[in-house]
């Protein structure tokens, strides 16, 4: 949340904290820096060791939903910021779970709770990293459970490895009520917010598998089968902007609608629906991947047009939620919604109150860890 303090990303690790505490819970957020200039400071768009923009993003937000003196960030030069080490050490020691949703930052802390729990929000990706750090002989940190929002990995529909690893699965949850549905604007746009390369690539069993530049290059050509706009709203140094204009895309910059979770939430509410492909590591091992952000217009009742990663084996779809692969089954998915917008504008919502719902995922979650 500090280091990458925008919108989506803030959004994705409040829904934890919020839902946790809206089941009962004493909530208590931690992070640290972990690398050199890890901090983005989206004022001046620059990557740096000065946390102080997303402290105050993030002290601001978490004071707004009742977690006022209920986080600590810590530095690159190791400075605590909002509770102090000795505070920390405390809530570690009478912690009934540590949920993990980075990997290995906090596990000497994490010894003194009763129980560490990991969830990998980049299956495949994750799962071969992993693997590869395990054949090279390196010692992997241990957790009691690992959970992965990826709900195929671990069985036979899925190609990626499991580091020698039980894998339970998670579907990201949504905090459905704080995003009621609205009416669409008018001819407004399908969009979507995305990053086109947000980390490195893997190569894994001679394979090298990408981001979602790749995937996108499938559907390049799609504004040019439909009636009704297109838009995506993109990050990264290595967009080609040009390419995109000339295929039809109207372009928005990711950081621009992303600056708060309020505009993140404006931008999803004022689009019809949502068009959108998914990483190519999470396509190419049919990992099941299905996203918050898509959840968040559904639960607007946004339907959405979504690259199936083999979440459709799990969600079902047809009525408010389409699973493509193709330029022309995404067409005509869209061209579905259009003609009877309502019907799957009420569906979406439905759906996101069914199988998205953060009160619903995350009680069954601790429940399942017996707390």
């Amino acid at each position: 949340m500090v280091r990458y303090p925008v919108g989506g990303m803030n959004q994705w690790v409040l829904t934890w904290l919020v839902g946790f505490k809206n089941l009962g819970h004493d909530v208590y957020f931690v992070e640290k820096s972990g690398w050199p200039n890890s901090c983005y400071d989206l004022e001046r768009r620059v990557m740096t060791d000065d946390c102080s923009y997303g402290v105050k993003v993030v002290s601001e937000r978490l004071r707004s939903f009742g977690l006022k003196d209920k986080w600590c960030f810590v530095d690159a030069a190791g400075q605590y910021h909002g509770l102090d080490k000795k505070s920390v050490e405390t809530v570690f020691e009478s912690a009934n779970v540590f949920v993990d949703l980075e990997w290995n930052e906090w596990l000497t802390e994490a010894e003194r709770a009763d129980m560490r729990v990991h969830v990998d929000g980049e299956p495949g990706w994750a799962q071969m990293k992993l693997e590869k750090s395990r054949n090279a002989g390196e010692k992997l940190p241990r957790y009691d459970y690992y959970y992965t929002v990826g709900m195929n990995i671990g069985t036979e529909r899925c190609t990626a490895p499991t580091a020698g690893m039980t894998w339970r699965h998670i579907i990201q949850p949504v905090l459905v009520s704080h995003y009621p549905y609205t009416p669409p604007i008018e001819n407004a746009p399908f969009t979507t917010v995305m990053n086109w390369q947000s980390h490195k690539n893997i190569e894994y069993g001679g394979v090298l598998y990408g981001q979602k530049d790749i995937e996108f290059q499938k559907f390049m050509d799609l504004p040019r089968h439909v009636s009704v706009p297109m838009e995506a709203a993109i990050s990264g140094p290595k967009v080609p902007r040009q390419f995109l204009l000339d295929h039809g895309w109207h372009l928005r910059n990711a950081d621009d609608v992303t600056m708060t979770i309020d505009s993140y939430k404006k931008y999803i509410q004022s689009s019809k629906g949502e068009f959108s492909v998914a990483k190519n590591v999470f396509v190419a091992t049919n990992s099941g991947w299905f996203g918050d952000r898509p959840g968040y217009y559904l639960a607007s009742g946004r339907p959405v047009v979504l690259q199936d990663t083999g979440f459709s084996d799990h969600l079902p779809c047809g009525r408010g939620l389409f699973a493509i692969h193709t330029v022309e089954e995404a067409a005509e998915a869209i061209k579905e919604i259009n003609g009877n917008y309502r019907n799957h504008s009420r569906w979406a919502r439905e759906l996101a109150v069914e199988y998205l719902d953060a009160n619903k995922l995350l009680k069954k979650f601790l429940q399942e860890l017996g707390i």
